[in-house]
């Protein structure tokens, strides 16, 4: 059974989104906001990726699964790809994400408690009557 080698130094956009999990609209978009530099490209301007974009890729995916912001991303790639980093930097920046995610999560449990309370005393018939609704209006 023979295999065929891969050329990952010459992956084209589709490849490079699979082998990241990131689908290739947002790997334009990533280029765009310039979190990926530009790549190169063949003589017919197809793009070209390798084992490098493709981890920066990932670590760009992981950084939006925890919910960091695009501006967010960009100071950790920067600070990924300074070895000369402090830790404390990258603390900093995690901790900050950390202390807006509760305060959201703080705000989102009021806003489910209040709709838990409207909904409760909603009568949910047949009657034009709704204080969900007389809530919204004020």
């Amino acid at each position: 059974m023979s295999s065929v080698a891969v050329d990952t130094q010459n992956l084209n956009i589709g490849e490079a989104a699979a082998r990241s999990g990131v689908s290739a609209k947002m790997v334009r978009h990533y280029e765009s906001l310039g979190l990926l530099p530009k790549v190169r490209r063949t003589d017919s301007g197809y793009r070209q990726y390798g084992e490098v974009e493709v981890h920066t890729l990932r670590f760009i995916r992981r950084a939006r699964d925890l919910g960091f912001s695009m501006a967010e991303i960009a100071e950790l790639l920067k600070l990924w790809q300074n070895r000369r980093r402090s830790s404390a930097a990258v603390k900093r920046i995690a901790q900050e994400h950390v202390a807006d995610l509760e305060r959201r999560i703080a705000e989102m449990s009021a806003m489910k408690e209040t709709l838990e309370q409207l909904a409760d005393s909603c009568h949910g018939d047949h009657r034009p009557d709704c204080p969900i609704l007389d809530d919204l209006q004020h």
